[in-house]
């Protein structure tokens, strides 16, 4: 009896030394609360091989069971695994990684709302804020001063603004600038006021808000009032077109 129970043992301590001592290619994810992880460097501690992980997070490599992964990166803290049974049964071992909060000395921004290129005398008056439909527009129809491809009026123009005229190249640039003035009358109304007051309070149907914004930015004194956020005065005028265009839209 005694030496079928030494048998059991010899063979149940024997088979998980033959277990502990098999190679397993790991499959194993590195994740983080990083949107976008950089390589992170794995490391086997015994037996001192290496590999990084892909743009995924994805990684494999052989180690055995009691096996001590170490996960090194810039971004994340460094942190240890002792591979279990349990690692090694899954398809896919997950390593979830803490990202490092690099601390920062306090800055302190000052200003100085006097000191502008008009004080300092490189300017007369403020230099004007162009947009990007306003700088194309600008710049194609501009004159040139320093080139003198023709006399007219006793001044010199350049080359560029005749031919962007001939071709329609300004005027297109116009209808551009046109839309780009529209389209930022339209970020306003969104920004000053919330759409309940459109549905609620002026009775617009939602299917035609989108419809209605468009009509009302044609308006010269709504386009002055957003300018100017002036939001009693737009409100006035929502209230007139928005009888109008109801009228429109139910005939």
């Amino acid at each position: 009896m005694k030496l079928f129970k030494s048998i059991i043992l010899f063979l149940f301590f024997g088979t998980t030394l033959v277990q502990s001592q098999e190679l397993t290619l790991l499959k194993g994810k590195v994740t983080s609360q990083i949107k976008e992880l950089n390589e992170v460097y794995i490391t086997n501690l015994r037996s001192d091989s290496n590999t990084t992980s892909d743009k995924n997070g994805n990684f494999s490599m052989f180690v055995k069971l009691g096996d001590t992964l170490q996960f090194k990166g810039l971004q994340i803290l460094t942190k240890t695994k002792v591979i279990t049974e349990d690692d090694l049964a899954k398809k896919l071992f997950i390593a979830n990684v803490e990202a490092k909060v690099i601390p920062l000395e306090e800055v302190e921004v000052k200003t100085y709302p006097n000191i502008n290129a008009v004080s300092l005398g490189i300017l007369q008056k403020p230099a004007k804020v162009y947009t990007p439909a306003e700088r194309r527009l600008k710049t194609a129809s501009d004159f040139d001063p320093t080139a003198n491809v023709g006399t007219m009026m006793g001044g010199s123009i350049g080359l560029d603004p005749i031919i962007n005229a001939i071709t329609g190249r300004t005027a297109m640039l116009k209808k551009e600038l046109a839309i780009e003035r529209k389209e930022y009358l339209l970020q306003k109304i969104e920004y000053l006021f919330k759409e309940e007051y459109f549905l609620e309070n002026l009775k617009i149907p939602k299917d035609y808000l989108r419809g209605f914004w468009y009509y009302a930015v044609e308006d010269a004194k709504l386009e002055e009032a957003l300018n100017t956020k002036n939001k009693m005065m737009a409100r006035f005028i929502f209230s007139d077109l928005a009888t109008k265009y109801l009228e429109i839209v139910q005939k």
